[in-house]
């Protein structure tokens, strides 16, 4: 990641500065909280892939920072909700918001930040930025939705699955890049160009989210949490689609019966591994990658550019 710190590394320190100031409140407890948020955030990936995908179709501008800002708003109020809808106590190894505060002040501390990144966008006139990211919250709700209905079943197929780490995961991704994009003020044609880019880089880092449920890297935490919560992942349904019968029956019956038992759940991770699900899940990732690469190569040689494909590799080569 050095090189892109390099090429961006003072445009970064810049948007931290506008974004601290973009959630401040003259409620003693919101900033209080908006402070722990902003102290505990993570690597602000989306705001590199704004400010490359800026550079690399034109030039970083005030528009540029807005994007940042609004992205960073709308995806921090997602994940202050999801740790409610999830029950989830944690986030980044640190206490969560409805860990600390519970969950009827996180829920409004999510819509907080939702409304900031609203009047960020409108008080500056930003309506083509708040129209591209106001779509990606809409399919990110759509497609968790649509993971949560498809669970009751176990019956997501390989597209089914595309269709909900698109919206739900990808789409934020693509929309930052997007955004980057038309904030530099070079038209339709590379708005759309980065939208796809930045939908294939998503697609593969879920995937590489996959993986890491299956073992293939020591990250930290506990493997088969997915299984523990019923999620039907790539390595997962390849392999129900690929084995046998009664194979097929043993994974089905333990994801839907015995995911609590640490046991049964590594029999079925051992089962994916020896059905080739994880060499199939990574072959997938590695063909995202280089199908966004594709995109990133029609535009001319530059700093700007190979940083953006030194922050796409580590998107994929990352171990946690």
């Amino acid at each position: 990641m050095e090189l892109v710190n390099k090429v961006i590394g003072n445009e970064l320190a810049l948007f931290e500065k506008k974004f601290s100031d973009s959630v401040k409140s003259t409620n003693p407890l919101l900033d209080r909280i908006m402070r722990f948020i902003i102290r505990r955030k993570g690597k602000q990936m989306r705001p590199m892939f704004i400010f490359l995908s800026a550079k690399i179709a034109g030039e970083i501008n005030e528009v540029t920072y807005r994007a940042a800002s609004l992205i960073e708003l709308l995806h921090t109020a997602t994940l202050v909700h999801d740790d409610v809808v999830d029950n989830s106590m944690k986030r980044r190894n640190f206490f969560s918001i409805n860990a600390l505060w519970k969950n009827k002040i996180a829920v409004l501390v999510g819509d907080y930040l939702l409304s900031k990144g609203l009047l960020l966008s409108i008080d500056n006139g930003d309506y083509k930025i708040l129209q591209i990211t106001s779509r990606a919250v809409k399919e990110m709700s759509e497609g968790e939705l649509l993971q949560m209905e498809k669970a009751r079943k176990l019956d997501i197929d390989e597209q089914v699955y595309f269709d909900i780490i698109r919206a739900k995961t990808a789409s934020l991704l693509s929309a930052a890049c997007a955004a980057g994009a038309f904030s530099s003020n070079t038209g339709d044609e590379n708005t759309e160009k980065f939208r796809l880019f930045g939908e294939k880089v998503g697609i593969a880092f879920q995937i590489k989210d996959d993986l890491f449920d299956y073992g293939q890297d020591n990250i930290g935490k506990p493997t088969g949490i997915d299984i523990k919560e019923k999620k039907m992942t790539l390595p997962l349904i390849y392999t129900l689609t690929h084995c046998d019968k009664a194979i097929k029956r043993k994974i089905i019956y333990i994801v839907k019966n015995n995911s609590t038992d640490r046991n049964k759940v590594n029999e079925v991770i051992k089962l994916v591994q020896e059905g080739g699900g994880i060499d199939y899940a990574r072959k997938k990732m590695m063909q995202f990658k280089e199908e966004a690469l594709e995109i990133l190569h029609t535009y001319p040689e530059s700093k700007a550019r190979e940083a953006m494909e030194q922050l796409v590799n580590y998107v994929i080569d990352r171990k946690y």
